[in-house]
């Protein structure tokens, strides 16, 4: 068997169709900010992505903005409350404990010119207190940020109220959806958020390019200055073939949706039943229910996951621990750790993510080979007893 790919929260590979388009897409060399007859062809294909991008969350298309990708989406609209915040007599942001570290390291930098930043806290399934939001809304926030769902346990919030519960305390709603545009249903408009974050390579799109929404009339500032693209909030040559590819993966994934969604909570269903029936004592992480349908994160008393992955990959299986972004670290995962897991069980979590090309076999396989892993390795452990 080739090589099995567990590891789509991390990235997701071109489909065969993207690749295609942006192949052909790549031989249009033209600057779209030109206004000759090539400048605009590809100007023509930026604001076709933009519409694609658009219908994919249900918003106007003018109300999106292309970017590098999610870090720099949430960058900027963070960035943007330093200016918001003092026109409005609000010094305080609120977030989550749980947030990409984008968000988390932006958070910082706010406080580091004064503003307050209040981290909720989760629950055991990762969902956002409801006691600690409501006391932090009373401090009369500029912002509220809480991603939509999880990048490492996959939970998803009930962002329409909390979103509502902002909008009554005076403040401003922004979501990073990276993990859950084209993967569940997200409806901005109906949710009514003031700003919301995505990014192409989480669908089957190019990497390094991404879209921020942000609602009409809402203010946002450049975080990169220089010329006037995307109506001066985000300046640089376009990257129009990716930007345009982005636009199709988008596409594509609103069409696959409901097959996207049925086929992948299978075959994690499918995983998750055989760890808990092969494997003793084990912990899956995140909401049992509201959750993304390809996400599954397990810990593992007694294996180290750092081991456990090395092991996999020795078997030609792709998984990852915690987030792909903080894996240089040797700090147990942020996002476990909030959830009321020890550092134990926090380091000795592996997380499956699963993509429209995981098969059943790929499942059964891991299914084989995967419990005499955990086996041997607690058998080395100078700490576990079973």
């Amino acid at each position: 068997m080739s090589r099995i790919y567990f590891d789509y929260n991390a990235t997701t590979p071109l489909s065969p169709e993207v690749l295609g388009f942006y192949t052909e897409e790549l031989a249009k060399y033209a600057n779209a900010s030109s206004l000759h007859e090539d400048g605009r062809a590809a100007w023509k294909d930026i604001q076709k992505a933009r519409e694609q991008v658009a219908s994919l969350v249900n918003v106007n298309a003018d109300e999106i903005f292309f970017t590098s990708g999610g870090s720099e989406s949430n960058n900027t609209v963070l960035n943007t409350m330093l200016d918001e915040g003092k026109k409005r007599g609000r010094n305080v942001i609120v977030t989550s404990k749980i947030e990409h570290p984008c968000v988390l390291e932006a958070s910082k930098r706010l406080a580091s010119f004064g503003m307050e930043v209040i981290y909720l806290g989760v629950d055991g399934d990762g969902v956002i207190l409801m006691d600690e939001y409501k006391a932090a809304l009373a401090k009369k926030p500029v912002l509220v940020s809480i991603m939509t769902a999880n990048n490492e346990i996959g939970t998803v919030q009930d962002i329409k109220t909390l979103c509502a519960m902002a909008h009554e305390a005076g403040a401003l709603f922004h979501t990073d959806a990276v993990q859950a545009a084209g993967k569940i249903p997200v409806d901005l408009r109906d949710w009514d958020v003031d700003y919301a974050t995505f990014s192409g390579h989480k669908i089957y799109g190019p990497k390094g390019v991404g879209g921020l929404f942000v609602k009409e009339g809402n203010p946002i500032a450049p975080l990169i200055r220089g010329g006037h693209q995307e109506k001066g909030v985000r300046a640089g040559t376009y990257n129009a073939p990716a930007i345009a590819a982005y636009g199709y993966a988008a596409e594509l994934a609103k069409k696959d949706i409901e097959f996207y969604g049925s086929h992948t909570r299978a075959l994690r269903n499918r995983l998750r039943d055989g760890l808990l029936a092969k494997i003793p004592d084990i912990k899956v992480n995140g909401h049992p229910e509201n959750v993304l349908p390809n996400t599954l994160d397990v810990s593992f008393p007694g294996a180290e996951g750092e081991a456990i992955l090395l092991h996999l990959d020795l078997l030609g299986v792709d998984v990852s621990t915690g987030s792909a972004c903080a894996s240089g670290s040797l700090e147990p995962s942020h996002v476990l750790m909030a959830t009321g897991l020890g550092p134990e069980l926090a380091h000795g979590s592996i997380r499956f993510s699963f993509g429209k090309y995981n098969t059943e076999e790929e499942v059964d396989y891991v299914l084989e080979k995967f419990p005499p892993v955990i086996e041997t390795l607690r058998k080395m452990s100078t700490v576990y007893n079973a």
